[in-house]
């Protein structure tokens, strides 16, 4: 039985495999983070096209994504308390309706300016999705299972970047941009029923109030800084006051939200978390793996489309064997992390993830895609051994009732990370680019490399790829710094009692 207000679920076996209860517990979640991921890069692939289909520019469609994403960093720290006031189950049914209202709507969409409201009632359904499903999985499945429960999980979240584009890319030439949303319809509806019937019963026992000034200091410092990041591939840098502006503003609230909450007794997120060894070294090995990954993420199809002349829809199939390796690897990752600890399964992930882009540091303009596929299989396998076992780390020695606040945690911490990464690679590959590029009037970076004309693509590309393959340098040596905090993470199998656990003096194992 859970405290605080979460979910009652059955006691879990220490030492027991998945059982159908789980599993078709962690099937309802798969469903809903399935459908929240891949939705952001589905519609990345249709913003060229929606943007011609409401004759629009491009910086106003763009708000389709960035209200999307500053929705979500809205309501993200509200998973915690929610789940203690409400339920986990209502929270979590809550978000799959709010989402699956916000898609149906933005489907019938008649304007950009409504397209854009249904986007945002999306991200604050989406928002709540993913910690509210982590939630659910680490309480049913208890610290000794944490490890297979967490690859489920995992699925969506290296699958979504890769199988997004290929889906997206088919529906808006085939079909039509409406059903980039109207997909996520029978999806959610099935959530839905499956949630109702399958989710064990809530027991919400709220034993706070609302941190309301937590709340407003928090939220809208992580949209201010979220925004600002997402400002730097337009702005060429981050120098322009469209970032700085609201990044600073965004980390003063942040810092304002650290000191409120190490000075009140129910903060929204309580900062103690990071006071358990394992955790803190868990997450900061996770926000330098997201700002790697989610940065390398943004290049490779970039590549396929920029050099190699692909459309989204081939350059998302190019990146299939990323997802293939990463199925493969998963549950192997989460059984040793049950077993033996996520310290050398993630160790052994980053040094395999590292072999494979060293391969995208050299590559051409004219690489060979069988050579070029194999390393983004061995890339994939690398990642199903590392992502989850990082997050099992910073799980398996919360407490039932810290796990809805250790979930918000690490879901804001995925959010900064990703946002970091992906304005510090798309800077460092603008900067690649106007180094070996004439900019074409003002016209720089990966704008002069869109531009180049046809007939001088051939003499060109070379200094392309060479651009992108000295970024592609930088961001394995961000994968590579990445292992020195997986050197701390825990050996061993996770305590059966984590209530019992000493956070403050238990010895910290290295890998």
């Amino acid at each position: 039985m859970s405290t605080g207000g979460q979910t009652t679920v059955p006691e879990a076996s220490s030492g027991a495999g998945l059982d159908r209860k789980l599993l078709a517990v962690g099937a309802v979640v798969v469903l809903g983070a399935i459908m929240s991921i891949l939705d952001i890069t589905v519609v990345n692939v249709a913003i060229s096209k929606l943007s011609a289909e409401f004759e629009t520019s491009l910086e106003t469609i763009q708000w389709i994504a960035t209200g999307y994403t500053l929705a979500l960093a809205t309501v993200i720290p509200l998973a915690g308390w929610a789940s203690n006031r409400f339920g986990t189950k209502r929270l979590y049914l809550t978000a799959i309706t709010l989402f699956l209202a916000g898609s149906a709507m933005a489907g019938m969409a008649w304007s950009v300016e409504s397209l854009i409201g249904f986007r945002v009632l999306q991200g604050l359904g989406g928002g709540m999705i993913m910690p509210a499903g982590m939630i659910i999985l680490t309480q049913a499945a208890g610290p000794q299972r944490i490890g297979r429960v967490m690859s489920v999980l995992g699925v969506p979240m290296l699958l979504g970047p890769i199988f997004g584009p290929i889906l997206g890319g088919w529906l808006v030439d085939d079909v039509s941009w409406r059903w980039i949303f109207f997909i996520n319809v029978p999806v959610g509806i099935l959530a839905l029923v499956a949630g109702l019937r399958i989710l064990p019963k809530d027991n919400p026992q709220p034993t706070q109030k609302l941190d309301l000034l937590g709340l407003l200091l928090l939220s809208p410092g992580l949209a201010a800084l979220i925004y600002g990041l997402a400002q730097v591939p337009k702005a060429g840098g981050f120098k322009g006051a469209e970032v700085l502006v609201p990044a600073i503003a965004g980390a003063v609230l942040i810092a304002g939200f650290i000191v409120r909450a190490t000075r009140t007794s129910h903060p929204l997120i309580d900062l103690k978390l990071f006071r358990n060894r394992t955790f803190t070294v868990s997450s900061i090995a996770m926000v330098l793996f997201a700002i790697a990954f989610f940065g390398a993420m943004l290049m490779f199809p970039l590549y396929y489309q920029t050099v190699r002349g692909e459309t989204a829809l081939a350059a998302g199939l190019l990146l299939a064997p990323q997802g293939i390796g990463a199925m493969l690897t998963m549950p192997i990752g989460g059984i040793v992390a049950d077993r033996f600890g996520p310290a050398r399964i993630a160790q052994a992930g980053i040094i395999v993830i590292v072999a494979g882009m060293a391969v995208f540091t050299q590559v051409g303009a004219d690489t060979s895609y069988w050579l070029l596929g194999g390393a983004l299989f061995v890339m994939g396998m690398g990642m199903g051994m590392t992502m989850m076992p990082m997050m099992t780390g910073a799980l398996r020695t919360i407490t039932k009732a810290d796990v809805p606040g250790a979930s918000t945690s690490l879901n804001i911490i995925q959010q900064i990370g990703g946002s970091i990464g992906t304005a510090l690679m798309a800077v460092v590959l603008s900067n690649e680019l106007a180094e070996r590029l004439p900019t074409g009037g003002e016209r720089g970076g990966l704008g002069a490399a869109q531009a180049v004309p046809p007939e001088l693509r051939e003499q060109v590309n070379p200094l392309i790829a060479d651009a992108f393959g000295s970024t592609f340098f930088w961001s394995m040596v961000l994968l590579a710094v990445a292992f020195i905090p997986a050197l701390f993470l825990p050996r061993g199998k996770a305590p059966v009692d984590p209530e019992a656990a000493d956070e403050e003096h238990t010895p910290m194992l290295v890998g």
